[in-house]
């Protein structure tokens, strides 16, 4: 199966700049984003350049202990004191909810006065765990989706489009898509 576009590049920007508009909006006094890489990084910068309040960013990695098991563990931690402060934590997709649900608990937990999600994708129809999502870019069906920021074994995360792929070709060959998407 041949890629195809999802999400164009004009549809991503006009979704970022209204996520950028809707979290300035609720957040006039400030907020602490917290991007969760590798993924979230295009979505995130360009979000930031349009907001119209000066967030304070820190980043986090997630990682799963065992495939299937639900359970993830903290790779790299925010170095930003968010106690009494409001959070956003930015994804690039929420798809089980299991990932969103941990953090919001562990930031709790540090006595975050609130914390909120920002999804440029929600994939609802996979959720496990029913957990809010306060700002969406798009909701989407059951596809594998790749590029601005989504990955397959690193590659495509600097289309600027959100595209469709199969799963099945790129476990076969990771590269199966670069020559179409890149070259032509």
């Amino acid at each position: 199966m041949a890629p195809s576009v999802l999400i164009s590049a004009a549809e991503l920007q006009s979704a970022v700049r209204r996520l950028a508009g809707e979290i300035s909006a609720a957040y006039e006094d400030g907020v602490v984003l917290v991007a969760v890489l590798k993924g979230s990084i295009p979505f995130m910068a360009d979000m930031l350049r349009a907001m119209t309040v000066v967030p304070l960013v820190d980043f986090m990695s997630i990682s799963s202990y065992a495939p299937g098991s639900g359970r993830v563990r903290i790779i790299k931690d925010i170095d930003v004191d968010v106690s009494g402060r409001d959070v956003v934590i930015v994804e690039d997709i929420v798809d089980t909810g299991l990932t969103l649900t941990y953090l919001r608990g562990e930031l709790l937990r540090r006595d975050a006065r609130s914390v909120a999600a920002c999804t440029l994708l929600d994939r609802t129809v996979r959720r496990i765990v029913p957990t809010p999502v306060e700002f969406v870019g798009f909701t989407i069906d059951d596809h594998y989706v790749l590029g601005y920021g989504l990955d397959y074994a690193e590659r495509y995360r600097n289309l600027d489009r959100v595209i469709t792929g199969d799963l099945a070709v790129l476990q076969n060959d990771p590269d199966a898509y670069v020559e179409i998407l890149y070259t032509g």
